[in-house]
């Protein structure tokens, strides 16, 4: 490697578990023994959406989430593997551990397109507001989560900024009540991974390292997850505290160019950026302080959530001229709070969650630009970029849930928000090199804007209705509206001419209606949506950050499980959308209003059919579809999509012994898991993993 990478040493992980001050949280769910039906049954209750747990089939609104079995049985390598199997929500992979997100949304790609999801791990966002990073779900521990939820569209009143398009929540990678388990799986290209997980009474630990060769040229990954909880109870207060450690150390492997080019087996496994890498580490400390009112009501009367975070990520930029080197890093700290009040057929949420940031990043060349005169003119060695920002965000909330005549419930709420970013320049103003002096052909590509305070204020509400046709099926419906704050990138990391980012936070409304159900043997939910997206922001042909955009979306979304006889089961996952640009913007002479978003397929989803062997043995068979989508926004280049067979099995040998198996892409399918083109490159892909064979085995200590 041509650069030297961050010092990241695994004994970063080695911390010591807070005393009760620290964080706490999230519910335990009953999972569907081995063999066992696997359909959700009315008695499942939802975190996410009010951060405290109710039935499932009182949420006026969609939901989605995956269970402690689909996880154990899915046993992803990278958090694509589990998403897929969850409607709305399609994860674009790229090398090792990277992805592109797409939740109801095109796969979003940007400086801070990222800033459209909210990444949450036990309620907590993984990122604060305004420094997302795209790749940022692989700071959570979901490899030993308990359930992942997700909540499709706009959030609401409870979340605000990044809220934009969804909300992914990871819970309880390390749980109360299981005991001791020491799971080892093995794969190709040297992967391995040791996972061990177990609790007493009151303290959990979840630990994972892992370590994946890669299929392709120099591209492996070592990556090491601690999570930490520990739980203090008494007759008016409990307090759940927890930790969570991340680090990861990447080799990173770049796009391979020329049309389907991810059909070439001499170039599938072929790295053309070995020198690429990403080093990150990341901890995350929070309590969770819960009070019951003192009539003996186990819902709480008041919640409140302390927590503080740290982040840094070194990488190298490989898909820019010249490769400059990003450091990046945050130190936050914040509150949410909660206040619960309960009448006959009512209840009242109201609360103010507060963060503060101190963000910063550096972003240097070490050697020569590499192509065209104008290139090597215009993007010098040295120092890009060197800024820090305080960031200040304030937020009360309300929301209330009136249960007005037997079948009905109203739900009602509002957010406003405020976000405040203190930019301080620690450079040159201005697109110079780092030592004042100008580039030729025009100035230097990177421009830095002069010390600025900038604020934004959003109000975000939301209205929705639940009718119960009977205890078993509703139907709803919800009205709202979502915001996301300019990240501060998308402000302060400008380009060419721009001296200021004049900045607008997007807005997205929203309507969806939906059905679902559930029986003995059914479980079904099928939605229909239909979003505006204004305020867009994108860099133009000027190359300035502006947000005039504006897109549309329409949307199908539906959700099956269904037993299909005492052995055999199916689930379904499916997706159908367009996601069209709304407005005038003239692309190599093409306007492209109306045209499809660039990575928006039009359907994709996934099914599993489930076999119960034995009481003791499961075998689950799975198809992954994904539609063909343009790859440009002049939608002049087209990737037709693929299908993806995986087989996966658990046998439990033994109340202490559990083997496992899976069978990824067994047809050896060659395809792209991300798409692309660029003028100066053409067509470009992130090839596919080829047939691989994992096994594992889990032991109960």
């Amino acid at each position: 490697m041509s650069l030297q990478h961050l010092p990241v040493k695994p004994a970063v992980l080695t911390f010591f578990l807070p005393l009760t001050l620290l964080l706490g949280t999230a519910t335990p769910f009953p999972v569907a023994a081995q063999g066992e039906q696997t359909t959700e049954q009315l008695d499942e209750v939802i975190i996410s959406a009010t951060r405290v747990a109710e039935p499932a089939a009182s949420l006026v609104g969609n939901r989605a989430a995956l269970d402690g079995e689909a996880l154990k049985m899915t046993a992803h390598v990278h958090i694509q593997e589990a998403l897929s199997r969850l409607p709305g929500v399609s994860m674009h992979r790229n090398n090792g551990q990277e992805y592109l997100p797409a939740i109801r949304s095109p796969v979003l790609t940007g400086a801070g397109a990222c800033g459209s999801f909210l990444l949450a791990e036990d309620g907590i966002p993984l990122r604060p507001a305004g420094f997302c990073n795209v790749n940022e779900l692989f700071e959570a521990h979901s490899e030993q989560a308990g359930r992942i939820e997700i909540i499709r569209g706009p959030g609401n009143a409870l979340y605000g900024s990044n809220a934009l398009h969804g909300v992914i929540n990871v819970i309880e990678p390390a749980r109360f009540g299981e005991g001791w388990r020491l799971g080892l799986e093995a794969g190709p290209n040297d992967y391995g991974r040791i996972k061990l997980a177990g609790s007493g009474e009151d303290l959990a630990l979840a630990f994972t390292d892992s370590h994946d060769g890669g299929y392709r040229d120099d591209s492996g990954v070592d990556q090491q997850k601690l999570s930490l909880r520990h739980r203090y109870k008494n007759d008016a207060l409990t307090v759940t505290s927890g930790l969570t450690a991340v680090n990861l150390n990447q080799e990173t492997a770049g796009f391979i160019e020329g049309h389907e080019a991810y059909k070439n087996a001499d170039l599938v496994r072929t790295n053309p950026n070995p020198e690429a890498f990403r080093d990150a580490r990341a901890v995350r400390l929070w309590s969770r302080i819960e009070g019951r009112s003192q009539n003996g009501d186990e819902m709480p009367a008041w919640v409140v959530t302390p927590y503080v975070r740290h982040s840094r990520m070194d990488f190298l930029q490989h898909f820019l001229p010249g490769q400059p080197l990003e450091e990046n890093g945050q130190r936050s700290a914040g509150v949410q709070s909660a206040l619960f009040r309960y009448g006959d057929n009512s209840r009242l949420i109201a609360g103010l969650d507060v963060e503060f940031t101190r963000g910063w990043l550096e972003q240097s060349q070490d050697s020569p630009t590499q192509g065209s005169p104008f290139l090597q003119a215009t993007i010098p060695v040295g120092k890009h970029y060197d800024y820090s920002v305080n960031a200040r965000q304030l937020a009360p909330f309300v929301q209330w849930d009136w249960r007005f005549a037997t079948r009905w419930k109203l739900s009602a709420g509002l957010r406003y928000e405020h976000m405040r970013y203190d930019y301080d320049n620690r450079m040159l103003t201005g697109r110079t090199r780092d030592d004042g002096t100008p580039c030729s052909s025009g100035g230097c590509r990177y421009s830095r804007p002069a010390d600025s305070v900038d604020r934004f204020d959003n109000l975000s509400p939301k209205v929705g209705l639940l009718y119960n046709l009977s205890d078993d099926h509703q139907l709803f419906a919800t009205l709202a509206r979502g915001f996301r704050a300019p990240q501060a990138v998308e402000m302060y990391r400008l380009e060419r001419a721009q001296q200021e980012a004049d900045l607008d936070s997007e807005q997205l409304d929203s309507i969806e209606i939906g059905v679902r159900g559930s029986t003995d043997r059914l479980r079904y939910e099928v939605v229909a949506y239909a979003m505006e997206k204004d305020n867009v922001i994108f860099r133009d042909t000027a190359f300035f950050n502006v947000s005039n955009g504006e897109t549309e979306h329409r949307g199908l979304e539906a959700v099956v499980a269904y037993q299909l006889t005492p052995v055999l089961d199916i689930n379904l996952a499916a997706s159908v959308a367009r996601h069209r640009y709304a407005y005038d913007e003239i692309l190599s002479g093409v306007n492209i209003n109306g045209n499809d978003v660039d990575t928006a397929p039009h359907h994709f989803g996934a099914a599993q059919l489930g076999w119960a062997v034995t009481d003791s043995t499961r075998a689950e068979l799975e198809w992954q579809r994904m539609g063909g989508y343009f790859t440009d926004p002049e939608n002049r280049h087209r990737y037709g999509g693929h299908d993806i067979i995986n087989l996966r099995a658990r046998w439990q040998l033994s109340p202490a012994l559990t083997l496992s198996a899976r069978l990824v892409n067994v047809l050896d399918t060659e395809y792209a898991e991300r798409a692309d083109f660029t003028s100066f490159g053409g067509d470009r892909y992130f090839p596919g993993v080829p047939r691989s064979l994992f096994v594992g085995v889990e032991l109960a200590l």
